[in-house]
């Protein structure tokens, strides 16, 4: 077999086994430190790697389309590897080619072609490319850079011998969808694709997100320490960040903080709004960890908590703990979707005005990837629940006041025989932080 030097097997040579997740149900799952040590067996990202090209090999293999055009950085990522900055998530100035079972291309911003070259040396130096296209449009299509690729995308495809399959696309602008079009090829979608693939987690990507959650576990602790009157949500934001850069996290994606009159209808941001005694408060973290996200809600009383905060609590749990008890391989999504009280019965006239309020979503290198958990579309396109699969499922209960409420959510990795919940700070019942 032929090797790189001194380095892992090139990436077209996987064989069956890296398609194989390496799951071992133990006691619990472990939450290993961040390091790299010689005394513990933790990450191991070649293998963490080569099963994920293989897992989007299977998934293209079992579609019609040949090849993949990717745009999507978390699909970049996912079958190349490579990751030069949260700042350009949303630049779409990389792309990623993948055809049959040849090695991922991949065009990247000036420089850092360069550095994957260097580093990066699972992939094929040739094809480490330099490319942009239009940067969310700031580059005009006249200039000519979307012909130019796409040109050199379709030589690659036929030199591949794909060209007379569709190319799957995740998402693009709309003049490079034009662009390639006009080379003859036949775009499809290619996020389906990609999703396919990633909806089964293996074992190092179960501790990855492991490890993401137990850095939310510590910010939990520091919010219930900090959170008393006259702080402000923008401030516990601001003490959530630099706790989680300072673990490790590289992306702090957002952390929603609501409270007060606010918390009624569920406004999804954070303000400057001074907290006071008695107020209901609800937080989510959203951040991740060499990539792996987590999405984690927990609510708190400051002081002390009316009767409808407390019951607008236990109700929320219930829900939760409902819908954890019918996470298992095999089962559908509705089923899940069904243990949660109905739009009407939270007040709303139909369930696209509460979707997102009773909610599972997978985990992964994206906030949402499969499956979602939603009386909105669960009862009448249900998914199969699967071992390896890691979500979240979060809940939310109106107080009878008028305006507090309660937002729980879990994270929850499904095993052979269930689940296992991720998310360790307690909220079996409500926290009360600095009680009077």
């Amino acid at each position: 077999m032929s090797e790189r030097p001194g380095n892992a097997l090139m990436p077209n040579l996987l064989t069956p086994m890296d398609l194989q997740p390496n799951w071992e149900w133990r006691d619990k799952l472990p939450a290993h430190g961040h390091m790299s040590v010689d005394f513990e067996r933790r990450i191991d990202h070649d293998r963490l790697r080569r099963y994920r090209l293989a897992r989007t090999r299977q998934s293209l293999q079992n579609s019609e389309a040949g090849t993949l055009l990717l745009f999507d950085v978390n699909n970049i990522r996912y079958v190349s590897a490579t990751k030069i900055g949260e700042w350009e998530r949303d630049k779409m100035c990389r792309f990623c080619l993948l055809t049959g079972d040849d090695s991922p291309y991949v065009w990247d911003f000036g420089s850092a072609a360069e550095h994957h070259k260097r580093h990066s040396d699972w992939l094929e130096p040739s094809h480490c490319l330099a490319g942009v296209v239009g940067m969310r449009g700031t580059i005009p299509p006249e200039f000519g850079l979307m012909q130019k690729y796409a040109k050199q995308i379709a030589g690659l495809i036929r030199d591949a011998g794909m060209g007379d399959m569709p190319v799957g696309v995740d998402y693009a602008e709309t003049a490079m969808f034009h662009a390639l079009q006009q080379e003859g090829l036949n775009v499809v979608d290619g996020q389906q694709i990609m999703l396919a693939a990633r909806e089964i987690k293996n074992t190092d990507e179960i501790q990855l997100l492991t490890q993401a959650a137990a850095m939310v576990d510590g910010v939990y602790h520091m919010i219930y320490e900090e959170l008393k009157p006259g702080i402000r949500e923008n401030d516990i934001v601001a003490l959530s960040n630099k706790l989680l850069y300072e673990m490790g996290s590289d992306d702090v994606e957002a952390v929603n903080a609501i409270s007060g009159e606010r918390c009624n209808p569920h406004p999804h941001n954070f303000t400057d709004r001074l907290i006071r005694p008695g107020d209901q408060a609800f937080f989510d973290i959203l951040q991740s960890y060499q990539g792996y996200r987590t999405c984690y809600y927990r609510t708190f009383n400051v002081g002390r908590a009316t009767p409808s905060q407390t019951d607008a609590y236990t109700k929320a749990r219930e829900w939760i703990d409902a819908s954890i008890a019918m996470i298992k391989p095999g089962v559908s999504t509705d089923k899940v979707a069904a243990v949660w009280p109905t739009a009407q019965e939270l007040g709303f006239a139909n369930e696209d005005q509460a979707f997102g309020l009773q909610f599972g979503h997978g985990l992964g290198l994206a906030l949402h990837e499969r499956p979602i958990i939603s009386r909105a579309v669960s009862m009448d396109h249900p998914m199969e629940i699967k071992t390896g699969m890691v979500f979240a499922l979060e809940t939310y209960c109106p107080a009878t006041d008028g305006y507090s409420a309660a937002r729980i959510e879990e994270e929850v990795v499904v095993t052979e025989n269930g689940c296992e919940v991720i998310s360790l700070f307690p909220a079996e019942e409500l926290p009360i932080a600095n009680r009077y």
